[in-house]
């Protein structure tokens, strides 16, 4: 039971969290508060051991997945219901560092996940239907598994895969003369809207993928494979930092269909790690090629010490969708205490979370508010793929 105090306690802690930015990745903190006799639990007894909880979210009405001060989170949200379930104490609320709390992968605001990993110590009664029955219905646990002591799902993890859902009228070869914008002309979004709307002298959600673009396509995709330095595809990361480096194990179309009389493309990629806005970028760069704005030769020189101003894509149809233990699956998956961490058997119920939440909020709102028509009517034009000079 949840006494008046003790959500008078969740809501005061909830705004004094603070986040440390640790290689884009936040590691959750809060300063110690004393305690409030009316909600202190005995932990003496409690016998914890290390978990991992997977769980899906939809993104849309939170402002990305860690803890941040003052601000919805999904960390918020599960926390919280953790510790109305009896299975973390006040002060583990307030500062997770005790319960060694690790999230696998980092989402932004707007971003949703289908298979986002946490580890944390939790007694070895914890089930996914106490923590769900506090939870809202746009989060849900899946599964809780034991691992071995010093699993951690951020530094044990091989590999991160996301999808990101678009319409593919954004991927249409673009009318050139409509990009002739001067240097210090305003962009006239009504008119570039106007424009845009119709593609070959039919509506812009008439538009359907050819065979020789979808293989265009494919061919751009592939250009991102490999190790290169991505500094051009996130923020305050200089040409020659370490972390600028990262290895993308796959990035292809899996698969287009179509909702609503307006067909989309599910683009997939497959990584060791990510920085911040990283795919969103890889994404809008995509997608300046196939419309013509930029030629494929920009890959090669967004992977050089060159700054070049890339614009961001929307949020709304990125999604984390796997989050891989290869390794420890084989060292550990089989040992006979502990579990394979590949999901198998919540998969149902798992991809039904995706279709009814995830990718139908993404179909529902791009039709609905126009989201893509309106950012490259707004932002992707050739002066937004600008080489730029760097002191």
């Amino acid at each position: 039971i949840i006494t008046s105090s003790q959500d008078k306690y969740i809501n005061e802690q909830s705004n004094k969290r603070q986040c440390i930015d640790t290689d884009y990745e936040i590691i959750a903190k809060a300063p110690k508060v004393e305690a409030i006799e009316a909600v202190v639990q005995k932990e003496s007894n409690v016998k914890r051991k290390n978990f991992v909880i997977m769980l899906g979210y939809l993104g849309r009405n939170y402002f990305g997945m860690q803890i941040n001060r003052g601000t919805k989170t999904i960390e918020e949200s599960l926390l919280t219901a953790l510790l109305k379930a009896n299975f973390i104490t006040n002060s583990q609320f307030e500062d997770v560092r005790e319960i060694r709390f690790q999230r696998a992968a980092r989402t932004d605001k707007g971003v949703s996940a289908v298979r986002q990993i946490v580890s944390l110590l939790l007694p070895i009664n914890v089930n996914k239907e106490d923590v769900n029955e506090h939870l809202p219905q746009d989060i849900r646990v899946f599964d809780i598994k034991r691992v071995t002591k010093s699993f951690n799902s951020k530094t044990k993890c091989d590999a991160r895969t996301y999808r990101y859902v678009l319409p593919t009228f954004t991927l249409a070869p673009e009318d050139l003369a409509f990009l002739q914008v001067d240097e210090d002309e305003e962009i006239d979004e009504e008119k570039r809207l106007e424009q845009l709307s119709m593609i070959a002298g039919k509506p812009y959600n008439e538009f359907r993928l050819s065979p020789e673009m979808l293989n265009k396509l494919h061919e751009i995709l592939k250009l991102f494979e490999g190790t290169h330095n991505f500094h051009n595809f996130t923020s305050k990361v200089k040409p020659l930092d370490p972390r600028a480096k990262r290895y993308i194990i796959y990035f292809r179309c899996i698969e287009t269909f179509i909702a609503n009389n307006m067909e989309f493309a599910v683009l997939e990629v497959k990584g060791q790690s990510f920085m911040l806005h990283q795919i969103r970028k890889m994404v809008s760069l995509v997608i300046g090629i196939c419309r013509n704005i930029v030629t494929s030769d920009i890959i090669k020189d967004a992977f050089s010490l060159e700054k070049i101003d890339i614009p961001l894509s929307p949020g709304l149809g990125l999604s984390l969708h796997f989050v891989h233990y290869e390794y420890y699956n084989k060292r550990f998956g089989e040992d006979g205490f502990h579990k394979t961490l590949d999901w198998k058997e919540c998969n149902d119920e798992v991809e039904k979370f995706y279709k009814d939440h995830i990718l139908q909020e993404i179909i529902d709102t791009e039709i609905s508010n126009k989201v893509m028509l309106h950012w490259l009517a707004s932002f992707l034009t050739s002066k937004r793929f600008a080489f730029r000079h760097v002191v």
